[in-house]
């Protein structure tokens, strides 16, 4: 027997025996529910049997038999009566635990996200896709919605999943595809280390989304709850189905702020701040102008993150800033990674350990940001160096720019889609889902080990569609992706330290030396990321011109 719990209250077991019920009393459970109907298997003991053992151990015991795969909403509103009138913690068992996790997650349904549910039936090894629609829809069984359907459905309308609408409709213009998102705005983020170094504005940033979305993509403005790949099906919130033939998965990720105690009352006042949010970059340049002495915390999260470097071009252009005002030598810079580099790819660090120096700036490695009190202007951080037990510390600050933890959005990291750590599971090189074959993935949300950068989406986009295309024509993949992705370190104000690599920290640069090398600090770098990427962005990734972007074509063994 084996006790799995979904909440404090309540655990789910496969059958229990008489013989089980002192060491469910002695796990602290004070009522067990039964949900296997009695006669069901040749050794399954009676809940008469059950019962009364519990009785004499001092437990109450409840019988709710439910019949497998039948479970009824009425069954759903029953235990969750039963939940509430019996003491907890409740143990509920059937033949696998199975059915007492199904009833649970249905009577939850109007209580719970669909993705705290899933993600509690997950941990417990219960796999909830059968009845994904209903905990969308409430816990009730949902009736026919006249679902639509469409030949190309593509989840997110960030960067990468306008991008790749644009290059499937620059190639197939009469292709019937929707995009999903329920956002009003689309924010260029790569501009926002630019707005907290006072070099853009922030509403240059920002467009609507209609603006956006191609002509002849239709936009459903809704929230994706579920996914069913079995039946090629997106579950949206409201329990709309939508059906596709192909599905393209890119939603970005989740910054988790919740993640650091205190963190999410103090952002935007007390001197914390970040450039991970559009109504916070502003806000990290008016941090930067007033501060004229005292200590500048920069932090960086354990990784994955998108955009690897910004919280260190964060630092140089607040270093530059303080240098150029001569206010440096009274500001005490750290640099509080909760990683063991600097850089992930070597090539580039020596550049960037010029700067680093030049602004006297102290590299705390392995200190990873767990708490914060803005008003105390304090902050604590867990410091785990190899082979060294972890030890918090307490660091005072006058200004913290922070980079938030990140991970895959809820709804994705519970779906089927996902791996063991929550992203897309995709091949690394054609970009398509490791398990269903009509699903390919792109951006920040997907599991290749590439830096996830909008550099890297707009490579990936005109893959997937050349991919999916491909598969359309029944043919195999004709274009492989090389792990591409490009981080311009804004080092100072006018120069900047382009960064371009593949897999494996392989150098892919795109202009020849003579004109940018990127593991120098350059003018032309800047010029680039100043004045050439946002039209780029705008004008060129999100309308399928493929600029410096053409799809790397699998040559044959």
């Amino acid at each position: 027997m084996e006790m799995k719990a979904l909440t404090a209250g309540l655990s789910v077991s496969e059958q229990i025996l008489a013989s089980d019920i002192q060491t469910i009393k002695d796990a602290g459970f004070r009522a067990i529910i039964c949900n296997r109907p009695d006669g069901e298997g040749p050794d399954q003991p009676s809940f008469e049997e059950i019962s009364k053992a519990a009785r004499t151990a001092g437990l109450e015991a409840a019988y709710l038999p439910i019949v497998a795969g039948k479970v009824s909403d009425e069954d759903a509103m029953a235990f969750d009566k039963a939940l509430t009138e019996l003491p907890g913690p409740v143990l509920a068992y059937c033949r696998t635990g199975t059915r007492s996790a199904t009833l649970w997650s249905l009577a939850q349904a109007g209580q719970r996200s669909t993705a705290d549910i899933l993600a509690a039936t997950k941990a417990a090894g219960y796999d909830m896709g059968g009845v994904v629609r209903r905990i969308v829809n409430g816990g009730k069984t949902p009736t026919d919605r006249g679902d639509a359907s469409f030949e190309v459905v593509i989840v997110g309308a960030g960067a990468g999943g306008i991008s790749a609408a644009a290059s499937l409709k620059a190639r197939k213009p009469d292709l019937e595809i929707a995009i999903i998102d329920p956002a009003d705005i689309h924010y260029y983020q790569p501009g926002w280390t630019m707005v907290g170094g006072g070099i853009f504005e922030a509403q240059d940033t920002a467009r609507t989304m209609g603006s956006l979305i191609p002509k002849g993509v239709h936009w459903l403005k809704s929230a994706v709850a579920a996914f069913e790949p079995d039946n090629n099906a997106v579950i949206l919130d409201g329990c709309r189905v939508v059906k596709y033939k192909r599905l393209i998965v890119c939603p970005g990720l989740k910054l988790d702020w919740n993640k650091v105690e205190g963190l999410v009352e103090t952002l935007g006042q007390n001197g914390v701040t970040s450039n991970y949010r559009y109504d916070l970059a502003p806000y990290t340049w008016e941090l930067v102008q007033r501060l004229s002495s005292g200590r500048a915390i920069f932090t960086q999260p354990p990784m994955p993150i998108k955009c690897a470097g910004a919280p260190q071009k964060a630092l140089y252009l607040s270093g530059d800033a303080w240098h150029r005002r001569g206010v440096l030598k009274n500001i005490d810079i750290q640099f509080n990674n909760a990683g063991g580099v600097l850089f992930g790819v070597k090539d580039y660090v020596p550049a960037l350990m010029e700067y680093v120096r030049k602004y006297d700036a102290t590299l705390n490695f392995f200190h990873n940001l767990v708490a914060v009190d803005g008003p105390a202007r304090k902050a604590w951080f867990d410091v785990a160096k190899p082979d060294t037990p972890v030890k918090r510390i307490e660091v005072e600050f006058d200004m913290m720019h922070v980079c938030p933890p990140q991970t895959a959005p809820d709804f994705i990291r519970v779906s089927p889609l996902a791996d063991a750590a929550g992203w897309v599971d995709v091949e690394q090189t054609t970009l398509r889902h490791k398990t269903y074959d009509n699903i390919w993935s792109l951006g920040d949300v997907m599991n290749a080990p590439n830096a996830k950068t909008a550099a890297a989406a707009r490579i990936q986009a005109p893959i997937v569609a050349e991919n999916l295309l491909a598969d359309m024509r029944g043919g195999a993949p004709v274009a492989q992706y090389n792990g591409y992705g490009s981080c311009p370190l804004t080092v100072e104000h006018g120069k900047i330290v382009l960064a371009e690599f593949g897999y494996g920290g392989t150098m892919l640069p795109s202009f020849p030396k003579f004109i940018i090398d990127g593991t120098k600090p350059s003018r032309a770098a800047w010029f680039l990321k100043e004045k050439m990427l946002p039209p780029i962005y705008w004008r060129g990734m999100l309308k399928g011109h493929e600029w410096m972007a053409k799809p790397e074509k699998i040559t044959a063994a």
